[in-house]
């Protein structure tokens, strides 16, 4: 503990789900350091979650692509950030130009894992050992402490905010209503970084067909990037099934996803940045793996359940699958997802 209230800076990470799994870093931080004032520099696309994270102050705009090395627009924005005078920057990303604004932006202390030569940009460089932490949550909550303090035995979980009036307007917006005699059942039939981490699109149609016969809703969401697959679903259902199951993939901003997830019966979603979400809102929840690995990034919540089948092939961590058949996903059959559904729905 101490009194001092250090300003710290925190090189976010890309991905939807990275940056959930990140706010377990801020509460390490604020545990530890209830004063510490620490903002976020990341992109557009997850400020949204960092608005439902209370340990953030303020989400900062880095506009610089993904993948595009920008050394001005870098240069300019850490002499932006200057003026900020933060005490510390954590970079959570191992790559040689995440560490660039922390460099340009002459903050005092620059903590991140050693990667891509990136000695001089971090002066608390730590040396990973994955064995010891295998899970991501660990090894950002490790930055977050000095380089020889231990790891708590528990890591604070990720939990994201969502407001009761949220909930009524924008369920209002989509005219949806979740009907307190119908359990309701979100599926999230996507994944971003590739179709190895989709689970087929006929499993989800017989999940839905199966939870709508028992009396269920269905409420389809994702990006534009997964209207097809949405629209398959729904397509494959009887016309009195249809009645029951409402697509909305594509129409929602990240905001409206995170309140219309946080009143889920059940959800079942690939390892994607809507299944970290629905962990973080402690819905039940489902989370499917094929190619990843549940001991690396699981479903974060005692609530969820990760369902996966041994295969000598998995993980490999691959976005397409090398030998072709799939078979991670094609052979993780619907009635093994349904046994680990939360047996009592809310």
């Amino acid at each position: 503990m101490t009194d001092k209230p250090n300003t710290i800076l925190v090189i976010g990470p890309s991905w939807v789900g990275d940056m959930v799994m990140a706010q377990s870093l801020f509460k390490t931080i604020k545990q530890d350091n209830p004063s510490a004032i620490i903002d976020v520099l990341a992109p557009a696309w997850t400020h949204p979650l960092l608005s439902r994270m209370p340990e953030v102050r303020q989400g900062i705009l880095i506009s610089i692509g993904h993948g595009v090395f920008g050394l001005r627009a870098r240069y300019r924005l850490a002499k932006a950030l200057q003026l900020n005078h933060y005490d510390q920057a954590i970079v959570l990303a191992n790559t040689w130009k995440s560490a660039l604004i922390p460099f340009f932006a002459k903050i005092p202390k620059r903590t991140g894992w050693r990667g891509e030569m990136r000695w001089g940009l971090l002066n608390d460089m730590r040396v990973l050992i994955k064995t010891k932490l295998p899970l991501m949550i660990d090894r950002y909550a490790a930055l977050g402490r000095h380089k020889n303090a231990s790891i708590p035995s528990s890591v604070p979980l990720p939990a994201l905010l969502v407001k009761s009036d949220e909930v009524s307007a924008t369920l209002k917006k989509f005219s949806l209503e979740k009907s307190p005699m119908r359990p309701l059942l979100i599926l999230c039939p996507g994944a971003e970084a590739g179709p190895a981490k989709r689970w087929p699109v006929s499993h989800f149609v017989s999940l839905a067909q199966t939870k709508i016969q028992e009396g269920w809703q269905v409420w389809l969401m994702g990006s534009k990037n997964d209207i097809n697959i949405s629209t398959f679903i729904q397509d494959n259902m009887s016309e009195q099934q249809a009645l029951n199951c409402v697509n909305i993939t594509g129409k929602t901003s990240l905001h409206e996803a995170i309140v219309l997830l946080s009143v889920a019966s059940q959800v079942v979603a690939n390892d994607s940045g809507l299944m970290h979400i629905a962990a973080a809102l402690n819905v039940p929840l489902v989370g499917i793996f094929g190619p990843t690995d549940p001991n690396h990034t699981p479903p974060l919540s005692h609530n969820a359940k990760a369902v996966s089948i041994t295969l000598s092939c998995r993980p490999c961590f691959k976005p397409s699958c090398p030998l072709t058949h799939n078979r991670c996903m094609h052979d993780l059959k619907p009635e093994q997802v349904l046994a680990a559904f939360n047996v009592n729905p809310v």
